[in-house]
């Protein structure tokens, strides 16, 4: 079968050498000035991947809003992939996942403070949120890495650990939406989904294979994980507390469930995964499937899912009995790896303050270190952001 996938592959190649010569040619149309990249008088922070699939984006936005709400009015602009509707949608606390997609709708959830809006066309989303909100002091935007239509003060680049760009492919032979050289926008590098366990001599192979620029910061994050929830009824538990003997279905409508698998198993050794492709909308086939394997299952058993399917499972009126009552939702979480945490932070909010139109902010504009001339092999270090 690995034989098979190589093979066509390379008859792929041709095709993704191709889709490179379009990818590169529109990159270099923003680079001389012929399309342009919009800059705004409000901090915009960007986090996206130039990967197909999933690299983590939700939990490290969701650790952005964390760090900053307390301190700064925040919003998050995500274009609401899969979502029913069209245009700026604005949520409120009656918007559903099918109005502005299960990301954003996760988000509003968790944050409902936090202004959370969805446009597919940035720019817009972008001018109608400044103008809704005066006292708007950072906008975040969810998976705009290849939007090069604003340009965000923060770039930040996820990689999957599993799926490391500097092994892969132009599609459609690899996973790659554009050429590695991509990665050079970013002024933040993240690479995610490591195993707790990484070795010393795997971050020095990796930091050194990124070959990335004295400007950019490199960081490793782990997934972690708060304790569970019934996705139907009142009631937590820990991942800790699953039993020696229980059965667990982990149901993922996600693009890489490898590493919530690789968390789950040492606590389980009765582990079935039933995989749906990322953002699936279950059907009532579906939704049959998943009460006929949860049935099968031996006594003890449960089933766990993620936040993001939960928004998607919310409102099933076809899920048996039996499943609702055990079906638990995992809320995820990042850490960052290294003790670099506080370093990452102070940078962010540095940069926010920096650029903030709130005046009481603007009086810690000095709090974000100057750029140092580190090699980017000698690890993270605090640089100076673009001013928008």
């Amino acid at each position: 079968m690995e034989g098979d996938f190589i093979k066509i592959n390379d008859w792929l190649s041709p095709l993704s050498w191709l889709y490179g010569i379009g990818v590169r040619f529109r990159n270099f149309l923003f680079d001389i000035g012929v399309l342009k990249s919009r800059s705004f008088d409000v901090p915009i922070i960007s986090v996206g991947n130039i990967t197909v699939g999933g690299t983590g984006k939700t939990p490290h936005v969701e650790y952005l809003i964390s760090l900053l709400q307390k301190q700064v009015r925040v919003a998050v602009l995500s274009r609401g992939y899969k979502r029913k509707t069209k245009g700026f949608v604005l949520a409120d606390s009656d918007t559903t996942a099918r109005d502005i997609g299960d990301e954003p709708y996760q988000m509003k959830q968790k944050f409902p403070g936090v202004t959370v809006a969805v446009d597919q066309n940035r720019v817009e989303g972008i001018e109608m949120l400044t103008e809704q909100d005066k006292q708007l002091d950072v906008i975040l935007l969810d998976d705009a890495f290849q939007h090069r239509y604003v340009k965000p003060g923060i770039n930040i680049l996820l990689v999957d650990y599993h799926r490391l760009i500097i092994y892969d492919k132009l599609l459609p032979a690899g996973r790659l939406r554009e050429p590695l050289s991509g990665k050079n926008r970013a002024d933040i590098v993240i690479v995610t989904k490591c195993p707790r366990d990484l070795k010393p001599m795997e971050y020095r192979v990796i930091t050194k294979a990124m070959d990335l620029f004295p400007y950019q910061q490199l960081y490793f994050t782990m997934l972690d994980y708060e304790p569970m929830r019934l996705l139907y009824y009142k009631g937590t538990r820990a991942m800790a507390d699953i039993k020696p003997d229980e059965h667990v279905l982990l149901l993922t409508g996600i693009a890489s469930p490898r590493q919530l698998m690789e968390d789950l198993s040492p606590i389980t050794p009765h582990l079935t995964p039933l995989s749906f492709p990322d953002h699936h909308s279950f059907t009532k086939k579906d939704i049959r499937r998943i009460n006929e394997v949860f049935a099968r299952l031996p006594q003890p058993k449960s089933i766990i899912t993620t936040e993001k399917d939960a928004a998607r499972l919310s409102d099933s009126g076809q899920l048996s009995d039996e499943v609702r009552q055990n079906i638990y939702v995992l809320p995820v979480k990042i850490a960052f790896m290294l003790d670099h945490e506080e370093l990452f932070n102070d940078n962010i909010i540095g940069y926010v303050r920096k650029n903030s139109r709130n005046s009481i902010l603007v009086k810690g504009k000095n709090d974000n270190k100057p750029q140092d001339s580190h090699r980017a092999g000698d690890g993270p270090r605090t640089i100076s952001f673009r001013n928008n």
